[in-house]
């Protein structure tokens, strides 16, 4: 008589849980991403030689508004590249996301930096986003290194096009900005292109297009609020 077991279907192991100890060393990085000053590895791109161009009130509104909103997207970027390290099994991978993380943090201080000089303040909601973007990357990266990767991959796509976009609107006399942004944009190519070399998944079309989405929600709101 033939195992009445073998009629069900196999289900994927259920991903290993981290450790306490990892938990409690991701609630410590996100307690100083979301409460301590931010301190970059590199000079800032902007230094202290770009002219300090003054600004209209408009231009300035305009300004701290992309600035609130890249400030929000390296929140972002932290919590998301710590959760796919946390989640890998591969060393080589993980060291490949902890490595992103950094530069991001770099890119964090910059545009708080930034943020501090026109006298205004990050978004409200950064728990909030850090939480999330912590989530999907979790969730990624239990799926699997490549699929993690492309996931990597296809939001440096959409962070690389959103900077574009930025660096357009941004009034021709803010050298400062502009130089933070360029080097941000340089960064977030190359981040791209290492999980493509690495191996990466090309993220199916309706992930995409709620990866999209959800970044113009966050885009939207982190302006604002």
């Amino acid at each position: 008589m033939p195992n009445q077991g073998s009629r069900f279907p196999k289900f994927p192991a259920f991903p290993r849980l981290p450790s306490i100890d990892a938990v409690l060393g991701e609630v410590d990085k996100a307690l100083k991403t979301l409460a301590a000053t931010p301190v970059a590895q590199r000079p800032n791109p902007a230094g202290r030689n770009l002219a300090q161009n003054h600004l209209t009130d408009t231009e300035k509104a305009q300004v701290i508004g992309l600035m609130r909103v890249n400030h929000v997207g390296e929140i972002c970027a932290q919590a998301l590249y710590q959760a796919q390290a946390l989640a890998s099994r591969d060393p080589e991978k993980k060291a490949l996301f902890e490595h992103a993380a950094k530069e991001e943090a770099d890119h964090l201080a910059w545009t708080q930096e930034r943020l501090d000089q026109l006298d205004a303040r990050p978004s409200l909601l950064n728990p909030f986003w850090y939480g999330g973007a912590f989530a999907l990357g979790f969730v990624a990266g239990t799926l699997g290194d490549k699929v993690s990767l492309g996931f990597m991959a296809e939001t440096e796509k959409q962070v690389e096009k959103h900077l574009n976009d930025h660096l357009g609107r941004l009034p021709a006399g803010d050298q400062q900005s502009r130089a933070i942004l360029e080097q941000m944009r340089q960064d977030e190519i190359e981040h791209g292109q290492t999980a493509i070399e690495q191996g990466a998944n090309n993220l199916p079309m309706p992930v995409k297009l709620a990866m999209t989405a959800m970044s113009k929600v966050m885009t939207t709101l982190a302006q604002k609020i």
